[in-house]
């Protein structure tokens, strides 16, 4: 069974940036597409952003404008670059592909907070 090991999660303060990290322990080459996720607190997870491996970018409308996402096959590593960071951002963070077809990680905490 394939596995996600997420990182780079942490405490900022609003407006502030972080570096997601996503390694899959299995080729990602093929996968046609991979995609960041987030659950908040008492919410539904939601996908915020996917990038096809033909390089079709999707974003929530929430976080249009702000995160950028990227991966890397040789590496196996999808990566999202979150910018100008809400509260409202606050979740834990997972990647997985699009659809999810393989165990979720157990994601990495981001919290935005002054």
């Amino acid at each position: 069974q394939a596995q996600l090991v997420e990182s780079g999660g942490g405490l900022v303060q609003p407006g502030g940036s972080l570096r997601l990290s996503c390694a899959a322990s299995v080729s990602i080459c093929r996968i046609n597409a991979m995609g960041w996720y987030r659950q908040a607190p008492g919410k539904q997870r939601e996908l915020v952003a996917r990038l096809t491996r033909t390089g079709v970018i999707n974003y929530g409308d929430s976080v249009k404008g702000r995160f950028t996402i990227s991966r890397d096959n040789a590496k196996n590593t999808v990566y999202l670059q979150m910018n100008s960071l809400k509260p409202a951002d606050t979740a834990v963070y997972y990647c997985n592909s699009d659809p999810p077809q393989f165990r979720w990680g157990q994601g990495t905490q981001v919290t935005v907070s002054s």
